[in-house]
């Protein structure tokens, strides 16, 4: 009985390390135009951290990056809701994330078996960080852009529903969730700052809502056992996406996106040089 618990706990201490790291990767990756799925795809095939249970925990520490969210907006949220009954800007505020958050939501409920089983792997992953990166570029390349919407308070249920469409496309690992709705809505005309905050609140129910689907669906492969795993994973990702996000708010108010646009094509011109020559065994 001692035999088998001590190589449990050596089993077990890798496994939490690599949760750690995955769980930084996540939150340091989640709200950057990026793509933090992405990136734990690719992180989990070199380190051999792959399978179908370790789909579900890439899905489920999101929520530890989405609780950095709520506490650094915890006043406008607390706000919100206790001036609910009586506000007409804040029941449009939450209409207009209920909004933005059907399409991908329907979607995602639709097709997430598909996505996962098909798309879930380094070339795709590599293909559209190049792609996002061309996107983001020529975005940041338009001089004609008008900014019509300085705050999120200012959005219509229209500018919402757009917005929320183009976050469809972030179904497609490697893509950016945090890079379609902010380039996304910068294109129609939010500011930089609205398209970025709004960004974060539509993350709220998207990804808890991604990560609590995910858990019932593949409920027949956890057990208690996988606990500190899920556990430390969704710690860190909550620790490094505080991080980030605090950084990031600054940084928008006086840079564009062009290096993450640059990061992301040389990237995945490296992922793709790679796996065509055999240097690196990427595993889907």
């Amino acid at each position: 009985m001692l035999a088998l618990r001590r190589v449990h706990v050596d089993y077990l201490k890798p496994m939490l390390w690599i949760a750690a790291l995955m769980g930084f990767v996540e939150g340091l990756t989640e709200f950057l135009p990026i793509s933090s799925t992405g990136h734990l795809i690719l992180a989990g095939s070199l380190l051999g951290f792959t399978g179908e249970k370790i789909k579900v925990f890439e899905i489920a520490i999101q929520t530890g990056a989405i609780l950095a969210i709520v506490l650094l907006y915890w006043k406008k949220l607390r706000d919100v809701t206790v001036s609910l009954p009586g506000s007409r800007v804040s029941r449009r505020f939450v209409l207009n994330v209920g909004i933005g958050f059907l399409p991908a939501a329907v979607l995602g409920v639709l097709f997430s078996k598909a996505i996962k089983a098909h798309l879930f792997n380094p070339v795709v992953v590599a293909t559209t960080f190049i792609l996002g990166g061309i996107i983001i570029l020529w975005m940041e390349s338009r001089k004609s852009v008008s900014v019509r919407l300085q705050t999120v308070d200012d959005m219509t249920p229209l500018d919402s529903l757009k917005v929320g469409l183009l976050q469809c496309f972030a179904l497609i690992p490697g893509t950016s969730r945090s890079g379609s709705t902010i380039i996304g809505g910068m294109l129609m005309g939010l500011s930089r700052q609205a398209a970025t905050e709004f960004s974060f609140f539509l993350a709220i129910p998207t990804l808890i809502g991604a990560g609590v689907y995910s858990l019932y669906k593949a409920r027949a492969l956890l057990s208690m056992s996988d606990m500190p795993m899920f556990l430390t994973g969704f710690l860190f990702a909550f620790f490094s996406a505080w991080l980030c996000v605090r950084w990031l708010l600054k940084y928008v108010s006086t840079h564009d996106f062009k290096p993450f646009a640059w990061y992301r094509m040389g990237f995945g011109v490296v992922v793709l040089v790679t796996a065509w020559t055999g240097w690196v065994h990427w595993v889907d």
